[in-house]
């Protein structure tokens, strides 16, 4: 009976140490009218600690120092990784000049493709407006003008591993390059934009590849995922989004109503007025697909 509980004691031990606390998440906001924050997962390993996307607003980004200065054992921040090259999930990476950025090739052709053309738009724009409302679009012009300084240390070609954090490739799906993060110590996935609430932005995607993307997540044996943006999923949550995806993309008729049916209480009501205005835009991206 002794040798029956120690053999339970050293037995649950060992299962709490695979099962490490989740990371700690900060959540990016998305509100009419201004451009949005991605998520900030901050993961603890050996070397320290490891941010996975930096916002778009200093605002966002201090949120992340705050924490990291609070942070107990003050752990230094051993490498950043980003997502992808979307403004709201690199804008931040300057804040860290200690860390390594890990990252895909993909924002080197952005800057002179998508992000150029973006600037050219920001700078028509800023002849137009004036005060607070102008000072927004200078500081994301800024964004893009240093853009040089936001590319990775460490190019990600291929699967890999971080510490503890496994480190996985997808080519051509929210965006040339998109990298996902899994920690099989808490069973925590980190999609990126990969999964979008309170709709999928399709502005830079291919979206069938997305859907394969998904797919491939779906393989993964995690508890909980976290997105680009919106609240953390369980797995039964991850599967509706996965379902109302691969509906959006074939849908033929009234597709605002079946999206927001398909994701449920994935979007609050209060955000369906936003949602279905969201919806009207990226209906018409569905079938392009932008590599």
């Amino acid at each position: 009976m002794k040798t029956s509980f120690w053999r339970f004691w050293v037995c649950s031990v060992f299962a709490l140490s695979l099962h490490a606390a989740p990371p700690h998440v900060i959540f990016g906001k998305f509100v009419p009218g201004q451009q949005p924050d991605g998520n900030t997962v901050v993961f603890e390993t050996d070397d320290g600690l490891v941010v996975i996307d930096t916002g778009r607003h200093r605002a966002h980004t201090q949120q992340i120092l705050d924490y990291i200065d609070s942070y107990r054992g003050k752990r230094p921040v051993a490498a950043v990784v980003n997502t992808h090259w979307h403004l709201d999930h690199i804008g931040g990476n300057a804040l860290f000049p200690e860390a390594k950025v890990y990252a895909s090739a993909a924002l080197d052709d952005a800057l002179g493709g998508f992000l150029a053309s973006y600037a050219k738009q920001l700078e028509d724009i800023i002849t137009k407006t004036s005060g607070e409302e102008q000072q927004r679009y200078r500081t994301e012009l800024a964004l893009i003008r240093n853009g040089k300084s936001l590319l990775p240390d460490v190019v990600v070609t291929a699967d890999r591993t971080l510490g503890p954090l496994e480190l996985h490739l997808e080519k051509d799906a929210v965006t040339a390059g998109d990298l996902w993060i899994y920690d099989p110590r808490s069973k925590t996935l980190v999609a990126g934009d990969l999964i979008t609430l309170p709709v999928p932005f399709l502005d830079t995607a291919c979206p069938a590849k997305w859907k394969d993307a998904l797919d491939r997540l779906a393989a993964v044996k995690f508890e909980r995922v976290v997105p680009g943006h919106g609240p953390v999923l369980s797995r039964a949550q991850f599967e509706r989004y996965r379902t109302a995806y691969a509906n959006f993309l074939s849908c033929e008729k009234e597709c605002e109503a079946r999206w927001l049916t398909d994701v449920g209480d994935l979007v609050p009501e209060s955000e369906h007025a936003f949602t279905r205005q969201l919806l009207g835009y990226y209906l018409g991206l569905r079938k392009r697909c932008v590599t």
